[in-house]
């Protein structure tokens, strides 16, 4: 598969959360501890069979990125 996105993480699969309506998918990118949350469509991690310990690609493409405190 060949994709325009640049912002390719390997890493596996650690948690996946099945809601009503959407999931909540958590990777654990290689070589570290570090942790990507992605929410996406139960229909999607359904249709892809997502499964913890499964290898898989976090691909980020974004043209901003927020973060607010108080």
């Amino acid at each position: 598969m060949r994709l325009s996105t640049r912002n390719q993480l390997p890493g596996t699969i650690t948690e996946v959360d099945i809601g009503a309506v959407m999931a909540t998918i958590k990777v654990r990118l290689a070589g570290g501890d570090q942790i990507i949350t992605s929410s996406i469509t139960k229909d999607a991690a359904e249709s892809l069979q997502l499964q913890v310990g499964q290898d898989a690609t976090v691909f980020i493409k974004s043209t901003e990125v927020t973060i607010g405190v108080q």
